[in-house]
């Protein structure tokens, strides 16, 4: 059984937790029958704010083949959502029919809320720009499965830093690894997150920043390839500008090494070339496959935690939060940056930190 009630990102899970999640979905990778109706009689209710194809049908595939049944909605314009219902009222609405729920929303902050209202647990499935858990657990397992280790690699990421939740996740969770070390490739515009670089500093992960995918492709065994995300640009004239700034093709893959591996959490547009995909060392579709049998292996365990009641009463804190894309600014959710450091400040629900200045 799992420490946590709700994955909402993945320090949730400790390294020793996310070793046994690994040792179950190889599991049921290699017995399926044996797991077939392990659900039977379980629900999972899917609440997807924001589009999304693989993300979606990986947990009910992964809830299908448990014996479980699905509930729930893929449009936000089907819910009651658009009579005004709040993220934390779904959450308690939606606790008293099902066994466990999956969210994806374009708010930063909101799987946060719901699993502090829900009495049974959430899993966050991407909060705006903010993280992506079950990705994060599909590129681990991908790791595991690929190289036989999550330890000791050399990753380079790709695209869009800024927006990219699976990127910002990814590098939270292998910062508990010994010997990594990652290569940022992207433009100015699309840099890592300040707290992000300030949390790498602070790990003394090695890193470094590049504007070409020639300058770091020799040295990764992983190239972790991303789209420019058009849904996160206030300006849509950057996006057509920065859409197609990095484009992996055959040319530039007799750079890598013989083991490199190549990966995306998908959908891809055109930065990955088509012609990469007849190359042994790509390995993004199956990744997509992985993540079916990871997001088994946590249903199965978060399913144990089974129906807490939750009575949560916050109160605002004194200092606001700044992310415009905080779920705190959508709705009428109680302001909470809490003190982590001395003079530092971090938003309990999308983590946007803050410096007191002098």
């Amino acid at each position: 059984m799992l420490k946590t009630h709700s994955l909402i990102e993945p320090q949730d899970l400790t390294v020793e937790e996310i070793e046994q999640l690994f040792k179950l979905a190889d599991d049921i990778k290699h017995r399926p029958l044996l797991y077939q109706n392990a659900c039977a009689g379980k629900l999972m209710g899917t609440l997807f704010y924001e589009p999304s194809t693989r993300t979606r049908l990986s947990f009910e595939s992964a809830m299908n083949r448990l014996g479980g049944r699905v509930v729930g909605f893929s449009d936000p314009g089907s819910s009651s959502a658009t009579k005004g219902e709040t993220v934390a009222d779904t959450a308690r609405m939606v606790s008293a029919y099902a066994d466990i729920i999956v969210m994806r929303h374009p708010w930063e902050g909101a799987p946060k809320v719901a699993s502090l209202y829900s009495d049974i647990p959430v899993i966050n499935a991407g909060d705006g720009g903010h993280n992506h858990p079950t990705q994060t657990l599909t590129d681990l397992y991908t790791f595991h499965t690929v190289f036989g280790r999550t330890d000791h690699l050399n990753i380079a990421l790709c695209g869009d830093l800024k927006f990219g939740r699976t990127v910002h996740s990814l590098i939270q969770a292998m910062s508990r690894y010994e010997g990594v070390s990652f290569s940022l490739i992207s433009p100015p515009e699309l840099r890592l997150p300040d707290y992000l670089l300030d949390f790498l500093k602070e790990k003394q992960i090695p890193y470094k920043e590049v504007d070409r995918i020639e300058d770091a492709i020799a040295d990764c065994d992983v190239l972790y390839m991303t789209r420019v995300q058009q849904e996160r640009f206030a300006d849509k004239e950057e996006y057509e500008r920065l859409k197609d700034c990095y484009i992996l093709d055959a040319e530039k893959m007799k750079l890598a090494k013989e083991n490199m591996v190549v990966m995306h959490p998908l959908p891809r547009v055109k930065e990955i070339s088509t012609e990469v995909d007849y190359d042994p060392r790509a390995k993004y579709f199956r990744q997509a496959r992985y993540g079916m049998f990871i997001r088994m292996a946590l249903i199965l365990s978060l399913l144990e935690g089974g129906y807490q009641p939750k009575q949560t009463r916050l109160e605002s804190t004194a200092r606001s939060c700044k992310n415009p894309r905080c779920i705190c600014h959508f709705q009428e959710q109680p302001q909470q940056m809490l003190q982590v450091g001395e003079g530092v400040y971090r938003c309990l629900y999308c983590d946007y930190t803050e410096k007191e200045t002098q």
